[in-house]
C-alpha cells in the first residue's frame, strides 16, 4: 500500500518539475511547484502513516503553511508585474535584478 502512495508522489513531483522546466508563463510554472509541494506532501504523511508517527503530518503542515505564503507574495509580484509590463512570461523576472 505505501509503495502506491509513493509511486503516486514520485509522478506527481516529476509532473510539477516537467512543468516547471517546460513552460513559460508565470501561473503554469506557480502551479507547478505548488503540483511538487503537494506531492511532497503526500509522500511525508504516507512515510508517517507506515511508521504510525505525527512526524510527517507536522512536516505536511509546514510545507502547506510555506506553500500558502510563497503564493501570497509570489502573486502579488506577479499581479506588479503584470501591470508594469503586460504579459505573464517568465522573463519578466529579469526586471527584479536591479
Amino acid at each position: 500500500m505505501i509503495v502506491n502512495y509513493l509511486s503516486l508522489s514520485v509522478i506527481l513531483f516529476c509532473l510539477g518539475l516537467l512543468g516547471v522546466i517546460s513552460r513559460r508563463n508565470v501561473f503554469t510554472v506557480f502551479m507547478s511547484i505548488e503540483l511538487m509541494l503537494n506531492a511532497a506532501n503526500l509522500m511525508f504523511v504516507a512515510v508517517a502513516r507506515l511508521h504510525e508517527s505525527m512526524d510527517g503530518h507536522v512536516l505536511a503542515l509546514m510545507v502547506m503553511a510555506v506553500a500558502a505564503a510563497e503564493a501570497a507574495l509570489a502573486l502579488a509580484v506577479v499581479i506588479l508585474l503584470h501591470k508594469h509590463k503586460g504579459n505573464l512570461d517568465t522573463n519578466v523576472f529579469s526586471l527584479l535584478r536591479g
